[in-house]
């Protein structure tokens, strides 16, 4: 009986000991330390210290200072970071899924994202699940736009600059170069220091973003073409996951969906407030302000038949067949059952250069 007492003793002293492990997650991602991404992860680290009675915390490198997205995804791999939030680029590096939510000019409104994700979001999270990550919510940052060193009013005026493009896909590379662009694959931490000594002249990207890091200084032009979402997600490994206690997992993902949720309002309307806090510029200091260069119909309609043109070649290549036909078939539902939604356009009454803040007109 003494020797049973013991043992019992014994396991439920490992079992005490176990429940109370501590777990360290230590979370990358590009956004900078005072950015609204990064307040996101900020929030959803206290939830999950409270959650676990202080037993799991969140250390988090913001501003690239572990590497952009493909780093990132490495470091996951390898032990050497626990979580990260990813661009699509670097969850494409996990599963190529997920690139049926960037297809280029596919969406005209955020109503039709997510719309779609909303329904295909699922079909994604198992397909990361199963590469051995655990999809913890969710993000977009804006509409990618294309900003220059000059005007780009049409597709033909992009050819002509050399385009950033993220360094390791080689896929997506050598479909831009199919369509007659010059790209110049890099890692997103060199994108202002290539612009700096002119080994660039285009990058996509958004608006928070252009403004968060003082890209549009260097690039002060901007095509007001909407050319796609720029979708991201917070990744953890399953490895570290199941670290937590079990009863612990569904409160700490519950509480990172919450925080997603909470900031996706608030960081599409910073990344419209940007476009007019960068086209109104800052005294004295020219090349700080954006003009931004709106399409008419015709030009705009122009750069939709080119792109829809290359969608064959992406489908099946960069993006799954099953995947984007179930886009597609999708955002077309959401367009029969809302045909009075109308694109997204920049919001003129806080644009303090009017007609959203347009230098040139696209013919």
């Amino acid at each position: 009986m003494f020797k049973k007492i013991v043992i019992c003793a014994i396991l439920c002293g490992l079992a005490a000991t176990a429940y109370a492990q501590k777990v360290e997650i230590i979370m990358a991602t590009l956004a900078p330390a005072d950015s609204a991404w990064f307040k996101v992860m900020e929030n959803m680290g206290a939830e999950w210290k409270k959650i676990s009675g202080g037993n799991v915390t969140l250390s988090i490198r913001a501003g690239g200072v572990v590497g952009d997205d493909p780093d990132c995804v490495r470091r996951l791999r390898l032990g050497s970071l626990q979580a990260a939030a990813l661009t699509s680029a670097g969850l494409g590096d996990i599963d190529q899924g997920v690139a049926c939510l960037q297809i280029p000019m596919m969406f005209d409104s955020y109503e039709e994202l997510d719309y779609v994700r909303d329904r295909i979001g699922p079909k994604l999270e198992k397909r990361i699940e199963d590469k051995g990550f655990v999809l913890l919510n969710w993000g977009d940052a804006g509409w990618v736009r294309f900003f220059s060193t000059k005007q780009v009013t049409k597709l033909d005026d992009l050819r002509k600059l050399r385009l950033f493009t993220w360094a390791g896909d080689p896929v997506e590379e050598d479909l831009w170069k199919t369509a007659g662009f010059h790209v110049v694959p890099l890692a997103a931490t060199d994108i202002v220091q290539q612009l700096e000594t002119h080994g660039i002249d285009a990058v996509p990207t958004t608006a928070l973003y252009a403004e968060t890091t003082d890209l549009y200084k260097l690039a002060n032009y901007m095509c007001d073409v909407k050319w796609a979402p720029f979708v991201g997600a917070t990744i953890v490994t399953k490895a570290a996951w199941e670290k937590i206690p079990a009863a612990q997992r569904g409160l700490m993902l519950a509480a990172a969906r919450k925080s997603g949720d909470a900031a996706k309002s608030d960081i599409r309307a910073q990344d419209t407030r940007a476009l007019a806090t960068m086209a109104a510029g800052q005294p004295g200091r020219r090349a700080s302000k954006l003009t931004i260069t709106t399409l008419d119909a015709a030009a705009l309609a122009d750069w939709r038949k080119q792109t829809e043109a290359v969608y064959p070649k992406m489908k099946g290549k960069m993006v799954p067949a099953d995947l984007f036909d179930e886009v597609q078939r999708l955002r077309d539902e959401y367009r029969v059952q809302h045909p009075a939604k109308t694109p997204e356009k920049v919001d003129t009454k806080s644009d303090p250069q009017g007609k959203g803040a347009a230098k040139g007109k696209g013919k």
